[in-house]
């Protein structure tokens, strides 16, 4: 699933390329699972309104829209997009090959189009109109802006393990299993640990970790490890600098010692037993 680096670059992809631009027509698909709004809604939603800005919220893609009429100022509309495990948001022309999976096809003035492709269909598109509704908001802190106080706070009285606790969205929105590890690998701290347990001193070095992990896998476009590509088609290269994440049995790059896979919240964890304590 794209974690909260891929969703920021292709949400940085988009807005550059759309951003100002106008939806002419819009069609979706047949299938029901990607639709959390009825594509006809969504449809009659969104045409005639101008893209104003494209932005990430936790792991979802925020389109703000202006009016249809363009008499009213601001943003007055959302489209949002969830990539759910395989999901893709692409800008590319009419004439570009559709994609089998494609799901929606969002058609803009300048001859652009904005397409959604999710091969698995666990996705989601929709649409808030303000007029009926509130804007969307994540359901967890943002890892990017967090203060110490508000972090350490986080994990007040938790027993849960301090893996689990960074993969709770309602906690912290957008960290997913490929961050988590490698912020707990940087910070020194073993994934198991109970989050109650942890020190400030720990948890301040977790959020640091935490952010600069995520700051620099922007950087480089994020982790193309399955079937994630940015808003061209382009892939990302920080899995060329995961130090734990699916490196089972290799050698740490800090210590030398075999990197150690075991499960903590269903999830497959990678940590090594000698940097991390």
């Amino acid at each position: 699933m794209p974690e909260l680096p891929e969703v920021e670059t292709i949400a940085r992809g988009v807005d550059a390329r759309v951003r100002g631009d106008r939806i002419i027509d819009a069609w979706f698909g047949s299938h029901r699972e990607p639709f959390k709004t009825p594509p006809s809604r969504q449809s009659k939603g969104l045409v005639e309104r101008r893209i104003l800005s494209v932005h990430r919220t936790g792991k979802h893609i925020v389109v703000e829209l202006g009016s249809q009429s363009d008499h009213q100022g601001g943003v007055t509309a959302q489209w949002i997009v969830h990539l759910g495990m395989t999901g893709r948001l692409l800008v590319t022309t009419p004439d570009a090959p559709v994609a089998k999976h494609t799901h929606a096809r969002l058609s803009l003035e300048s001859g652009r189009e904005l397409r959604f492709v999710d091969p698995r269909r666990f996705g989601r598109l929709e649409f808030r109109d303000f007029a009926k509704t509130d804007s969307f908001r994540g359901p967890g802190a943002e890892p990017l802006t967090i203060n110490g106080k508000e972090f350490a706070e986080l994990f007040r009285g938790r027993k849960l393990a301090i893996k689990a606790a960074l993969l709770n969205q309602t906690l912290l929105a957008g960290v997913g299993n490929i961050y988590a590890d490698e912020s707990l690998f940087r910070a020194g701290l073993r994934p198991r640990r109970q989050s109650r347990k942890l020190t400030r001193v720990e948890l301040d070095r977790l959020r640091k970790a935490l952010k600069e992990v995520l700051e620099h896998a922007i950087r480089l476009g994020g982790s193309s490890v399955s079937d994630y590509v940015g808003a061209d088609g382009a892939k990302g290269f920080f899995q060329l600098e995961h130090y734990v994440y699916q490196r089972t049995g290799e050698p740490c790059r800090n210590c030398g010692n075999a990197i150690k896979r075991i499960v903590v919240a269903g999830r497959s964890t990678h940590y090594c037993s000698r940097c991390q304590s």
